[in-house]
């Protein structure tokens, strides 16, 4: 059994974020994790970028094909990429964390369109979107305010462009039907509202709400440990 993860949009180094957690999972229950690098977010070659979320689904794909076993974890858009890439046999759970399960034909710009406060970003001339109009304490202070300085500067440093095919290209696969999931409801989110979390979350088999931010990985990875573990025990 292995855990991979699937990290959100417009950030790089997927196995970072997920380090807090992969350790303490690994000390714990001998649980073995990987991240996928997203073309879109530019991790890959660059002639892989303009994919979006396509490119993205198909690493994920690779990433199976290459075990026997695994959880599937995706943070925010990574809950998308797992739609796109479809059922896989080697899929033995699917657990979100502040994510979506969208059904085929919606894509993440169309998912995120009825927030009330939704993240500001921007397009460039090159078929990329940015974060617009944040520096490095308000972005802490919206998607990290329970996480420790170290940590939320730490993340500012990966922040980057992703293509825009991320986000405008409909889904048309819905990977999340007929598996069973969970889902993380993160109570303290200040960047995915708690109504579309448990929309979404209505879609999983089961939910819990944790009292944390968009990022429990980071700032309570023993609570998401917990989960882990609960479902390795299945």
């Amino acid at each position: 059994m292995e855990l991979i993860f699937v990290h959100g949009a417009l950030v790089r180094d997927g196995q970072w974020w997920w380090q807090r957690t992969a350790d303490l999972l690994r000390e714990r229950a001998g649980i073995h994790s990987r991240s996928v690098l997203l073309p879109s977010c530019g991790e890959t070659t660059s002639s892989e970028v303009a994919g979006g979320l396509v490119a993205d689904a198909a690493a994920l794909r690779r990433e199976l094909d290459d075990v026997d076993s695994a959880i599937v974890v995706g943070h925010s858009y990574g809950g998308t990429v797992i739609a796109e890439a479809g059922q896989h046999p080697a899929v033995s759970h699917l657990l979100y964390i502040s994510s979506y399960l969208p059904e085929v034909g919606q894509s993440q710009g169309a998912i995120m369109s009825g927030e009330s406060d939704p993240v500001s970003v921007a397009g460039g001339d090159d078929g990329t979107l940015n974060l617009a109009g944040y520096d490095p304490d308000s972005f802490g202070a919206r998607f990290l305010q329970d996480a420790d300085d170290l940590a939320r500067n730490q993340a500012w440093e990966r922040v980057t462009a992703q293509a825009v095919g991320a986000f405008l290209t409909p889904t048309t696969n819905a990977g999340w039907h007929g598996v069973d999931s969970t889902y993380l409801v993160c109570g303290q989110d200040r960047s995915t509202s708690i109504g579309l979390q448990r929309f979404h979350a209505n879609r999983a088999t089961r939910s819990v709400e944790l009292p944390t931010g968009h990022h429990p990985f980071i700032s309570r990875p023993d609570l998401v440990v917990e989960q882990v573990q609960a479902l390795a025990r299945q």
